[in-house]
C-alpha cells in the first residue's frame, strides 16, 4: 500500500482536477441520454485517472533521460526563479529509472484494460480514442515527436483532456456523441491548457535557458505571451456563449460566467508577474481554496502557487457549474 500511496503522490496526483473534474462532468452530461451505463461511464473515469498518472509519469521518465533532473536546482544558483526541482524522488536515491519506468508502465496497463473492457461493449471508437490519446499522451516528451520541447505542449494538453477526455467517457457512459459535449469539452480543454500555459509563462526564463520549448518560449516576446493567454482565458466563455446562440447549449449555461472574474484576475495576476515579478499577493475568498497557505509561504512559493490554483479553481468552478446545471436537468 506504501508503495502505490508513493508513487500516486509523485505522479503528481494535486494535479488530477484537471482530469478527473472534466471526466466526471462528462459522465454526468451522458446520464441524461438513452443507453447510460454507470458502470462503464465509471470505469472511463477510472481510466482516465490512470492514464493521468501514467502520463505525468512519463513526462517525468524522458525529462530525466533528456536532462537529468536537477537542472531546476543549477538554474537556481544561476540566480534564476524557478519553481522546485523535478522528481526529487529520483535524485534523492528513492527509487530508480527502472523503477519509474515499471509505474509508468503499470498505471498505462490499468487505462487499457479499463479501456478494453469498455470497447467489448462499445466497439471500435473507443479503440480509436484509446490509440489516439495513448500515442499523444507518450509524445508529450517522449520520442520521436517530444510535443513539449517543440512549443506544442500545451495545445496537446487541451486537446487531450478536453475534447479527447470528455468526448471518450461520454461515448464510453452512452454510446454516444453530440454537439453539446463539443462545446462544452472546448472550453473545458482551453482552460486546462491555460493551467499548463500560465505555469509555462512563470518558468519562461528557467525553461528557456535549460532549452525547453514552452509555447512562452516559443513566443518569446511577453506581449505575444499575454495574448496568447489572453485567448486561452476567454475563448472558453466564448464558445460558451457561440453554444448558447446556435441552441446547442441551454441559456442556464450562463451561469458559467460566474468564474468570469476570476478568469480576469487570473488575467491581471499574470500581466503583473510579466511586469512587475517580484509584487506579492494575497489569496482572496473570489480566488477560491489555497490550502495549506503558510507552507508555501515557507517554501517561498508564493508568486507560483497563488496563480497557479487560481488557474485550477477557475477550471474546478467551471465545471462544477456545468454538473449542478446537469444534475438539476436545468442544462
Amino acid at each position: 500500500m506504501n508503495t502505490v500511496r508513493f508513487w500516486i503522490q509523485n505522479a503528481r496526483s494535486t494535479a488530477l482536477p484537471q482530469s478527473l473534474l472534466p471526466a466526471v462532468l462528462a459522465l454526468c452530461m451522458a446520464s441524461q441520454r438513452e443507453n447510460f451505463s454507470l458502470y462503464l461511464g465509471i470505469m472511463a473515469v477510472l481510466g482516465v485517472i490512470a492514464g493521468h498518472l501514467c502520463m505525468n509519469l512519463f513526462d517525468d521518465y524522458f525529462d530525466y533521460r533528456i536532462k537529468g533532473a536537477a537542472f531546476r536546482d543549477v538554474l537556481a544558483g544561476k540566480g534564476f526563479r524557478s519553481r522546485i526541482a523535478k522528481c526529487p524522488y529520483l535524485t534523492s536515491g528513492q527509487t530508480g529509472l527502472k523503477q519509474l519506468l515499471m509505474a509508468c508502465l503499470t498505471f498505462g496497463a490499468i487505462a487499457l484494460s479499463l479501456g478494453f473492457v469498455i470497447f467489448l461493449f462499445r466497439g471500435n471508437v473507443i479503440a480509436g480514442f484509446a490509440l489516439v490519446t495513448a500515442v499523444l499522451g507518450v509524445s508529450y516528451s517522449g520520442a520521436p515527436l517530444r510535443l513539449s520541447y517543440r512549443g506544442l505542449g500545451e495545445i496537446l494538453i487541451g486537446v487531450v483532456f478536453g475534447p479527447l477526455l470528455m468526448s471518450g467517457v461520454y461515448y464510453s457512459a452512452c454510446g454516444r456523441l453530440d454537439w453539446t459535449v463539443a462545446f462544452v469539452s472546448v472550453p473545458v480543454g482551453l482552460l486546462v491548457a491555460n493551467i499548463v500555459y500560465a505555469h509555462a509563462i512563470m518558468d519562461y526564463e528557467p525553461d528557456r535557458e535549460a532549452g525547453k520549448m514552452t509555447l512562452a518560449v516559443l513566443l518569446k516576446s511577453k506581449k505575444r505571451m499575454l495574448a496568447a493567454l489572453f485567448l486561452l482565458l476567454f475563448a472558453a466563455f466564448g464558445s460558451i456563449a457561440g453554444g448558447i446562440m446556435t441552441g446547442y447549449l441551454s441559456p442556464f449555461y450562463l451561469f458559467t460566467f460566474l468564474t468570469f472574474p476570476m478568469a480576469v484576475g487570473l488575467f491581471y495576476l499574470m500581466i503583473e508577474f510579466v511586469r512587475h515579478p517580484e509584487r506579492k499577493f494575497s489569496p482572496q475568498l473570489w480566488m477560491g481554496p489555497m490550502n495549506d497557505w503558510k507552507r508555501i509561504l515557507a517554501f517561498h512559493l508564493d508568486w507560483f502557487m497563488i496563480r497557479w490554483l487560481l488557474a485550477r479553481n477557475l477550471l474546478s468552478f467551471f465545471c462544477l457549474i456545468i454538473i449542478v446545471l446537469t444534475l438539476f436537468k436545468v442544462g
